[in-house]
């Protein structure tokens, strides 16, 4: 056994230890036995039972005595607003990342099938580009808006104002700074090489400075909270928020991990990203804007807890599954396959809970923007994780192992999962940070087609192309010219889903834009997919 190895095994052994033992403080401490109360804490008194849409009107939906109704309105309205210049400065530059990262992933896909494609520039090339789209839509897009939402959220969470804004205001623009060197450096070819890890470790100090600043507000709001129970949503942004700076500072040390054993820390690390980064966010977004917009609590909240707990315990293993057949123990492997397969107890749990309580009422997918695309990411992610357990077992691995199967199945979960649950909470938090509504509704049902259409036909192809080229690939007689030509139209076909989910992006950017100009005209009413009664035409 390799130092990497064994320091690997220790850190993920304490991880899980961590996660095992809090889960018996939990039971020991009844945390399960709250049950319906605790699922109902991010609801004011006389709101259960009217969803909160955005919308200026939010006195209409709180119902009961009115100083106790005035009382919870101001106290919300204190919190959404408290929270507004560090949420804007998260949020506006994710939109610019989402951008900028999707005009380079648009490109890299392009070179796949076209290779001369801005082939004469150094610049251009498929190696420099396609780790920029990476980590622009990673560290720039999902990171910013996922920092940004939780940012919006936690004051809600506590039901206290947001304490120390302003130190997550510089945290953007260090972050944003990190971004900018970061993306050139690659560009110069100054990349350490390793997938997810590829900026120089001293742009990476940058992001942790950034982050470190971010999480002061966090802890300060968290100690002013005035709610005794911690709702879940709360469980999850917090211990995301925790595991990521972990993660990310082992992962970085320079001249830690050389050689072979690298690998082994490279790809414990890009799993973990997803699964202890990418995943609560979605998740803990999800927890919270589903029983919202629906105005009911989640069906079981002690399967909630379970499955938090579950993912703390089973995750931290996963991704040593995407070595099979590498310079590495088998045992290793074996384990890191057991621990996938594992995962499928959060993931069914979840599961109950998001589509259980989005059960008699998915009506309300035809009207709220916030609800459609959340609900879809919620939904994704029960697909993407399950689909991953099945990929990492050896008869399927095998065939899908560098493939394009596998990188449709990292979009499915980091676009159809993430991203979409971003695009629906951006959508709920920015009227009331603006007090103004969405301008144009047809906007907002093109940007839900075009991506929604785009990354299916993204998914479908590879997922296709990938399988069939794993199959050819397995046949020793096979030329691999003949396996190339075979999936170049599953390559196209990516490209043309590529483009329409960049088109939605630059659509949905420029409503975020008109929206912060005050375009359109006010209104009391939430700007809807479609019309309702007593609303005018948008």
């Amino acid at each position: 056994m390799t130092p990497t190895i064994a320091l690997l095994l220790i850190i993920t052994f304490l991880l899980s230890t961590v996660g095992l033992l809090l889960l018996i403080w939990s039971i020991a401490t009844n945390q399960f036995s709250h049950g319906a109360k605790a699922a109902r804490t991010i609801f004011s008194e006389g709101e259960e039972g009217h969803g909160e849409d955005p919308a200026q009107n939010i006195a209409m939906p709180i119902q009961g005595k009115d100083d106790a109704r005035q009382e919870a309105l101001t106290n919300r309205l204190a919190a959404d607003h408290s929270s507004r210049p560090a949420v804007l400065a998260w949020v506006a530059s994710a939109m610019v990342w989402l951008v900028i990262g999707s005009v380079y992933g648009l490109t890299s896909s392009i070179k796949m099938h076209f290779p001369e494609f801005l082939a004469d520039s150094q610049w251009l090339t498929f190696g420099r580009i396609r780790p920029m789209h990476l980590n622009a839509v990673a560290y720039g897009w999902a990171s910013m808006a996922g920092i940004g939402v939780a940012l919006f959220l936690m004051p809600r969470l506590f039901k206290t104002p947001l304490a120390g804004g302003r130190f997550a205001v510089a945290g953007a623009f260090i972050w944003n700074l990190g971004m900018l060197l970061g993306l050139v450096a690659i560009n110069l070819g100054l990349s350490d090489g390793e997938e997810w890890l590829e900026f120089p470790w001293q742009v990476d100090l940058l992001f942790v400075a950034g982050g470190a600043l971010c999480a002061i507000p966090l802890l300060k709001t968290a100690a002013n909270r005035t709610v005794d129970h911690l709702y879940v949503s709360s469980w999850y942004l917090m211990a995301a928020l925790v595991w990521f700076p972990f993660l990310f500072f082992i992962a970085n040390v320079p001249g830690l991990f050389p050689g072979a054993s690298g690998a082994t820390v490279n790809w414990w690390f890009a799993h973990n990203v997803l699964g202890l980064w990418v995943t609560p966010i979605g998740i803990g977004i999800a927890y919270y804007m589903i029983p919202k917009i629906l105005g009911r609590p989640i069906i079981s909240y002690q399967l909630s807890l379970l499955g938090f707990w579950s993912l703390a315990l089973f995750y931290s293993q996963v991704g040593i599954h995407h070595l099979i057949g590498g310079p590495i123990p088998t045992w290793l492997v074996t384990l890191s396959i057991v621990h996938s397969v594992m995962m499928s107890v959060p993931v069914i749990t979840v599961a109950i809970n998001h589509h259980g309580t989005m059960w008699g009422h998915f009506g309300r997918l035809k009207d709220s923007p916030t609800l459609r695309f959340v609900w879809i990411g919620a939904l994704m992610y029960t697909v993407s994780s399950l689909q991953g357990s099945m990929e990492a077992l050896r008869s399927v691995n095998v065939i899908t192992h560098f493939t394009h199967y596998t990188v449709g199945h990292a979009h499915l979960g980091m676009y159809a999962f993430l991203s979409f649950i971003l695009f629906g909470a951006i959508y709920f938090i920015m009227p009331r940070l603006t007090d103004w509504e969405w301008p144009w509704r047809r906007m907002i049902s093109l940007h839900f087609w075009l991506v929604a259409v785009g990354i299916l036909i993204y998914v479908v192809s590879l997922s296709v192309g990938g399988w069939l080229q794993g199959v050819a690939l397995l046949d020793a007689e096979t030329p691999f010219l003949d396996i190339v030509k075979m999936t170049l139209p599953y390559l196209e076909a990516r490209s043309l889903g590529g483009a329409l989910m960049t088109l939605g992006h630059l659509v949905f950017v420029v409503h975020f834009v008109a929206m912060l100009m005050r375009k359109g005209k006010a209104s009391n009413n939430p700007t809807l997919f479609r019309a309702t009664t007593g609303e005018t035409s948008q």
